[in-house]
C-alpha cells in the first residue's frame, strides 16, 4: 500500500509507502501510524505482488479520517451504594496519547440497563460522566452497557463491554425524606415545593448544583451548595430565584432532610432549565374608547422589572374582544399583535365591549392564562347634538372675543370724527344774527384771519331817553354776565360784543 496527501494530481514519486503495510498476506492492514492530520484528505492505493510479478495500482481511494472514523466504546466503573448504582464513564480514547475526539465535553452517553434474569426488560436513559442510577430493586443484579455519541456530528459509537453489579438495601429509613419534589416557576420567580411524610420534627436544606459540572468527568457530589435563605427551614417550600443568575445554562436542585436524630436523607434531583421550566403569567390590560376606536394597552407579564420575559421569550399577544350583551350568540373576535398597544375599529355605538389578552411564545411553545376581562362602553349617537351645540357656543364666544374690541375701536373713531366735523355745540341766536357764521372748530386750521363785520345803524334817539332805564338795563346786563347765562327776554340782550355795539349806538 502507498498513500499521499492532497486533492491535486501529483507525480508517482510523491507516493509514500505505508509503514507496516508492506508484503502483508492478510486482506486488511492498520495504517493508523501514518495518519497525523484527521481533517485532511488522504489518497490510498494498493497493488498485488507475486514473486517478480506486479499488478497495476488499484483505483485511488480518497478518505478524510475524521468523517469515516467510528467512535470507540467508553470505559465504565460501577459501584453499588445505598440501593443505587453509581457509575463513572471515561470518554473514548481516554488512555491514548493522540486523540481524534479532542473535546470530550461534546460526548453524550446512553445507558442501557436490565435485570440479569430470563425475562429482563431493557431500560434506556441518558446519563452524565458521573451519575447515580436509582429506582432499583434491592438485592438484585443489574447488567448495563454504555454508548458514546456526538449529536452535532450525528455519530454513534460502539457500546462498552457489558458489566453487572448487585444492588444493596438502603442504609437509612427514608420516612423523613422529602417527596414529590417539584418546581413552580412563574414570570422568572422560582419556588421549590415538596411533601413531608414524617410526623416528627424535620428541618430542610435546599441545595443546588450548576448544570455544567455534571458534564465534567470529575466527581460533582462535593460541589452542591445551599440556597441562601433555604437553610435549616421547617417549611416545605422555598424560593431559589436568587441562584438563577443566567438563563442560558441549567441547574439541579434537591432537598436535604435532617431528622432530630442527626440523620439526613437526600431527595431526588430536579433539573431546572430556566426558560423552559418557567411559566408565562397573564399580562396586564387597560382599555380606553374614542369615537371610532377601542384602544388596548398591554403590560408584559412580570411587570416592568422582568426584562428576561421581554428579551428572551419574544412575546406575542392574542386579543379576544366581544360585545357584552344579553345575546349569548355574540361572536368573539380574535387578533394577534406583537406590540403592546392595539386598536379595534368598526365599533357599534352605545355598546359594552369586553377584552381579555393572552401572552404566548411560539419558540418555547408556551402561553399564559388570559388576563382579567376589561369592559368599556362606546359613546352613543345622542352625543352628536351636544357636540354640535358645544362647537357653536365655543365659536360664538370666539367671535365675541374678537368682535368686541373691533366694535369699540370703530365707535371711538366715529365719535372723534363726529366731534371734529359735526360739533354738537351751537352758538346763541344773537351771535348768529351778527354775521351768520358758525364757530370754527378748534381742531380746524384756517387760512384767513377772521374779520369782524360791523354795520352802522342810524337811529334817532330822543332826548327823552330815560337815564334810569339805561342804568337799569346795564344793571340787568351785569347780572346776566355774572350768572354766566344768556337772557333771551328780548332781542337786545346778548353777549359782550352785542353790549358794546349797543353802547356805541346809544352814544
Amino acid at each position: 500500500l502507498s498513500y499521499r496527501f492532497g486533492n491535486t494530481e501529483t507525480n508517482e514519486t510523491e507516493w509514500k509507502e505505508l509503514p507496516g503495510c508492506q508484503n502483508v498476506t492478510r486482506m486488511e492492514c492498520d495504517f493508523s501510524s501514518a495518519i497525523t492530520e484527521y481533517y485532511d484528505t488522504h489518497h490510498v492505493r494498493i497493488r498485488a505482488e507475486r514473486r517478480e510479478e506486479v499488478s497495476p495500482w488499484s483505483s485511488i481511494f480518497e478518505i478524510i479520517p475524521y468523517f469515516i472514523a467510528q467512535i470507540g466504546p467508553p470505559g465504565i466503573e460501577l459501584q453499588s451504594t445505598n440501593g443505587a448504582i453509581k457509575i463513572k464513564v471515561s470518554p473514548p480514547e481516554a488512555n491514548q496519547v493522540r486523540k481524534m475526539w479532542i473535546s470530550y465535553l461534546d460526548f453524550k452517553y446512553n445507558l442501557v440497563i436490565w435485570e440479569n434474569s430470563s425475562n429482563a426488560e431493557f431500560r434506556s436513559q441518558s446519563i452524565f460522566p458521573t451519575d447515580i442510577i436509582d429506582d432499583l430493586a434491592p438485592d438484585t443484579t443489574y447488567c448495563l452497557k454504555v454508548q458514546a455519541t456526538l449529536p452535532l456530528d450525528m455519530k454513534e459509537g460502539l457500546f462498552s463491554p457489558i458489566r453487572c453489579v448487585k444492588t444493596t438495601r438502603k442504609a437509612v429509613s427514608d420516612l423523613f425524606c422529602a417527596t414529590n419534589v417539584r418546581v413552580l416557576a412563574l414570570n422568572m420567580k422560582f419556588h421549590l415545593l415538596w411533601n413531608n411524610r414524617y410526623k416528627q420534627h424535620v428541618s430542610y436544606n435546599v441545595q443546588y448544583l450548576i448544570g455544567y459540572l455534571k458534564k465534567l468527568p470529575d466527581d460533582y457530589s462535593v460541589k452542591w451548595l445551599n440556597v441562601p435563605g433555604c437553610e435549616n427551614i421547617t417549611d416545605t417550600q422555598c424560593s431559589f430565584s436568587s441562584i438563577i443568575t443566567t438563563v442560558s445554562g441549567f441547574y439541579y436542585v434537591r432537598v436535604q432532610a435532617m431528622s432530630e436524630y442527626n440523620t439526613s436523607c437526600l431527595s431526588n434531583e430536579v433539573k431546572v432549565d430556566p426558560l423552559r421550566t418557567n411559566e408565562i403569567g397573564p399580562p396586564g390590560v387597560k382599555v380606553d374608547i374614542s369615537d371610532v376606536l377601542l384602544h388596548i394597552q398591554i403590560s408584559p407579564p412580570g411587570g416592568s422589572e422582568s426584562e428576561v420575559m421581554r428579551e428572551h421569550y419574544d412575546l406575542s399577544y392574542r386579543v379576544l374582544y366581544w360585545k357584552n350583551s344579553s345575546n349569548n350568540e355574540e361572536e368573539i373576535k380574535m387578533k394577534e399583535i406583537k406590540q403592546t398597544i392595539g386598536t379595534v375599529s368598526d365599533l357599534t355605538p352605545s355598546t359594552l365591549y369586553c377584552v381579555k389578552v393572552q401572552a404566548f411564545s411560539e419558540f418555547y411553545n408556551k402561553s399564559s392564562r388570559y388576563s382579567e376581562e376589561k369592559c368599556v362602553r362606546t359613546p352613543g349617537d345622542e352625543i352628536l347634538p351636544l357636540v354640535i351645540l358645544a362647537t357653536f357656543v365655543i365659536a360664538l364666544i370666539a367671535v365675541l372675543l374678537v368682535a368686541t374690541p373691533l366694535v369699540f375701536a370703530l365707535y371711538q373713531a366715529y365719535a372723534k370724527m363726529k366731534y371734529v366735523f359735526f360739533p354738537s355745540c351751537q352758538p346763541p341766536l344773537n351771535i348768529e344774527g351778527f354775521g351768520g357764521q358758525l364757530f370754527s372748530s378748534p381742531y380746524m386750521s384756517t387760512t384767513e384771519e377772521p374779520i369782524a363785520n360791523f354795520s352802522i345803524i342810524e337811529t334817532v334817539i330822543t332826548e327823552e331817553v330815560n337815564q334810569i332805564d339805561f342804568k337799569d338795563y346795564k344793571h340787568s346786563k351785569q347780572s346776566s354776565r355774572d350768572s354766566g347765562n344768556y337772557s333771551n327776554d328780548d332781542d337786545t340782550s346778548g353777549s359782550k360784543m352785542s353790549e358794546e355795539m349797543l353802547e356805541k349806538e346809544i352814544v
